[in-house]
């Protein structure tokens, strides 16, 4: 790999090593913000290729060494470095570059033996040995998670505080780990990253408390925390796992056969789309390839809608997010597919008039003008001042077809868009959106509805309170946290400017109020302002959400969070958290005791019944941006936290649209002596991965609901279900007085070797 040189250089060559290692550094870091191109390649376009044709030119595009997510490239780009050095620096900074390299794309072992020879070569220099080291640290932990938690993947695989089967049975890599871990901070006085590492790594060997050393030891990782029976993650078991890199989750009934299936998706456009269909006997087929999404690639997020109304769910795939930083490799086009009803899909994006290249991975779907057909808006991410990706508004036109009126409607707001939501926070019967952003701002626009065929938004974000905290945001959902019958908001701060490892490690030995990475409810104040009540909440660490949505884990009828974390840094090892909302008064942490806890970093997220048990489960999408970082997805099945009640709705509409979108419903019952309201909003849930689009509602020890009013969207139309008996899925269809009691037939989910491995709740 390296020249040779003579005993006499030696002492200057590992000088010009250290000196090579700190250039090195920088020239990474450096690269993580170049390849700015200033060409507007944002117009829409109507290209005669099929979206195939255009994926592949697309992705042809993106392999290139400028793109900070290229692995291929950037790796061919170092290896005719090496070739061309002619000195020792060069060599040293080519080979380095290498390491990271082949450390993103998974080759572990590789990047392992040029840093260790590097470290061999760098003497004393405390500096280029601290850089070095952080490296090594890391390629030997992440070595240890593919050997352990990838390879031999199991349900308690990476899962914090990790025990049981999740203990690593090949402790080499481990090992060698802590060991440099241990040597990093002996240099280093407040390393707080690296300390974290350690414990963490520790955990892997089983040796967590006792065997790290007090002076670095983080205390109670393995606290217990809110008690809850602890899910267990079945993915592999049930044959819908995926070993992708970050991407989307949406759990629905594809099919119509009462069944919840599983589609995900993976943000690279070498990833397939997967799609899991739900046979109804504790089994699932993968059918992807039949269904002919198989075919399709990217898109870091992906959406239900049904955009025609015929009554079956189709899917929405949105690319390019975060890549529009390296230039036009952002400049990636949304799919829409037509789900045909005979278990296959249909891109059709450019017949509906919805071809597009900008850089995205947030809509959201509803009726914004009331005609019965659901839009869509679109959040681009606009990054800086050269190149525009405007916010796009298409209008449903009753055909198959959309037409985008974002600058006719004065809504193309040109800012760096990580989501979006739709609720009516203010009552009035329109939707109303707000816009979650990396430019700091937060937007909120109400509906006022129609002036002719247009519909009137209002910029009301001052006026709501919005304008007083500025800062980095991600996800987004509007949700009625505390049942009052308003839409409450959630946002999720995303400010970092180290691996998420530092902020963890410092919060679990000096708590703050530091607002990096916390998650922040905004309480609705019924008058059009909103509050900040995160704090009174109990909301007070971090999480660095990416991925969340928001179900009833416990069938109380209050919302719980399960909010996905991380970023693309391989030191970003922090676990994703499941908030339990205790009676609407606070959020407590139950993510050590439910076993919900991954650390590998998590993305779209989806709350569902699937074994249809009484009790929701929860389907993560995990893994990395890089090639070396995918991960397995977690499906963790729901024990059955007590004897709650429950009640299933499905909803159809006529005159408002099919899937019912937008339908507002009130659960009135009567538990222990008192008179309880649940209100809900019929959506798929966050920003950043997709619930079904049935309403399942605890109602606690109720043993019946005295009503059910169901407001419909479109039509104004408001029915009334009195004295209904709970623990059913009922279809109820607009403006058709009753419901149908639907078959619910309850699952058993087996483990691989046919072993039944929990109780069923019960009821």
């Amino acid at each position: 790999m390296f020249k040779s040189t003579t005993p006499e250089s030696q002492k200057s060559v590992t000088a010009l090593t250290a000196l090579a290692i700190l250039l090195a550094c920088f020239w990474l870091a450096c690269t993580e913000t170049a390849g700015k191109d200033s060409r507007n390649s944002g117009a829409s376009g109507k290209p005669k290729q099929d979206m195939l044709q255009i994926l592949a030119d697309v992705r042809k595009k993106g392999n290139a060494a400028q793109n900070m997510l290229a692995v291929e490239a950037k790796l061919a780009q170092c290896e005719s470095e090496l070739a061309a050095a002619q000195d020792p620096t060069a060599q040293v900074k080519a080979s380095l570059n290498k390491a990271v390299y082949l450390l993103e794309y998974g080759d572990e072992q590789q990047a392992v033996a040029i840093l260790e020879q590097l470290r061999n070569m760098i003497g004393n220099n405390k500096e280029a040995q601290k850089i070095l080291l952080q490296q090594l640290g890391t390629a030997y932990l992440r070595l240890a998670e593919r050997n352990n938690c990838v390879m031999g993947h199991n349900e308690d695989a990476c899962i914090m505080p990790i025990r049981g089967k999740g203990i690593h049975t090949d402790k080499t890599a481990a090992k060698k780990a802590a060991e440099v871990f241990e040597t990093l901070l002996s240099l280093e006085q407040e390393d707080y990253d690296t300390q974290w590492l350690l414990n963490i790594t520790y955990m892997t060997l089983g040796e967590y408390p006792q065997k790290v050393p007090k002076k670095w030891l983080i205390p109670n990782l393995d606290a217990p925390d809110y008690l809850l029976r602890p899910f267990l993650d079945m993915a592999a078991d049930l044959k819908v796992i995926a070993n992708n890199r970050s991407g989307g989750s949406i759990v629905d009934d594809f099919d119509n056969d009462g069944y919840l299936d599983i589609v995900t998706s993976a943000w690279d456009l070498e990833d397939p789309m997967h799609y899991f269909r739900n046979n109804g006997d504790g089994t699932f087929t993968d059918r992807s390839a039949e269904s002919g999404l198989k075919a399709y690639t990217g898109g870091l997020n992906i959406q239900q809608t049904d955009y025609n109304n015929d009554g079956y769910l189709d899917i929405f795939v949105l690319r390019g997010a975060w890549q529009g930083q390296s230039g036009y490799f952002g400049d990636q086009p949304n799919s829409l597919f037509r789900n045909n009803g005979d278990g296959t899909f249909t891109d059709v994006t450019i017949e509906a008039g919805l071809l597009s290249f900008h850089p995205t991975q947030t809509a959201t779907w509803n009726d914004f003008n009331h005609d019965g057909w659901i839009d869509v808006f679109i959040g681009n991410e606009t990054t800086d001042a050269h190149t525009q990706h405007l916010c796009e508004f298409y209008i449903n036109n009753k055909n198959g077809t959309f037409k985008n009126v974002a600058a006719d409607w004065e809504i193309n707001i040109g800012l760096f868009v990580k989501g979006v939501a739709s609720g009516d926070y203010d009552n009035d019967g329109w939707p109303d959106l707000f816009l979650s952003t990396m430019s700091g701002q937060k937007v909120l626009l109400r509906n006022k509805g129609l002036v002719g065929d247009k519909v009137d938004f209002e910029n009301v974000s001052e006026k709501a309170g919005f304008t007083t905290e500025t800062y980095h945001s991600f996800p987004t959902f509007f949700l009625d946290y505390d049942n009052d019958g308003w839409l409450d908001l959630f946002i999720c701060n995303y400010e970092f400017e180290k691996a998420l490892s530092y902020y963890a490690a410092k919060e679990a030995l000096h708590p703050s109020k530091d607002k990096a990475g916390k998650a922040f409810i905004y309480h609705n104040n019924q008058d059009g302002t909103f509050t900040n009540v995160s704090e009174q909440l109990g909301l007070r660490t971090i999480v660095f959400a990416m991925g969340s949505n928001f179900g009833d884990i416990n069938n109380d009828g209050w919302l719980d969070l399960y909010l996905a974390t991380g970023n693309p840094s391989y030191r970003s090892l922090v676990p994703n958290k499941l908030f339990v909302n205790v009676e609407g008064k606070k959020f407590a942490d139950a993510t050590n005791s439910s076993r919900t806890g991954n650390l590998q970093k998590g993305h779209g997220v989806s709350f569902a019944d699937l074994d249809n048990d009484g009790d929701q489960d929860i389907h993560a999408d995990l893994g990395g941006a890089y090639r070396g970082d995918a991960y397995p997805n977690s499906l963790y099945i729901n024990p059955g936290q007590n004897d709650n009640n429950w009640i299933y709705l499905k909803f159809e509409g006529t005159k408002s649209n099919r899937a019912g979108i937008g339908t507002k419903i009130t659960v009135k019952f009567r538990e222990k002596g008192k008179q309880r309201m649940v209100y809900r909003e019929l959506n798929s849930g966050g920003s950043f991965g997709c619930s079904p689009l049935r309403r399942e509602i605890g109602i606690g020890q109720a043993t019946v609901i005295d009503e059910i009013t169901i407001n419909w969207p479109a039509s104004g139309i408001t029915q009334v279900l009195k004295n209904v008996q709970p623990n059913q899925l009922i279809k109820i269809k607009e403006g058709q007085e009753g419901f149908e009691v639907a078959q619910l037939n309850k699952m058993t989910f087996r483990k691989a070797d046919g072993s039944i491995p929990m109780c069923a709740p019960a009821k």
